[in-house]
């Protein structure tokens, strides 16, 4: 893998660890309403973050030749 491949795969895994610290956090009962709400909204920017990294991690997949297959002259 790339050192981008990487980076991004690290940063994936941080966000899905925030995440389920985040709903823990929901499960618990123990916030309020109004700090439900705020996790609420920050598990949603997370898991946005977290879709737009696998979305480039895809992209960036398909422009790389399978391993063995390299490009015709």
């Amino acid at each position: 893998m790339t050192g981008q491949t990487d980076d991004a795969l690290s940063q994936l895994d941080a966000l899905v660890e925030r995440l389920e610290r985040t709903a823990e956090q929901l499960r618990s009962g123990e916030v309020s309403p109004d700090a439900a709400a705020t996790l609420v909204e920050d598990a949603a920017s997370l898991a946005s973050q977290a879709s737009a990294e696998l979305d480039r991690l895809a992209r960036a997949s398909v422009n790389q030749p399978p391993p063995g297959q390299d490009p015709l002259l």
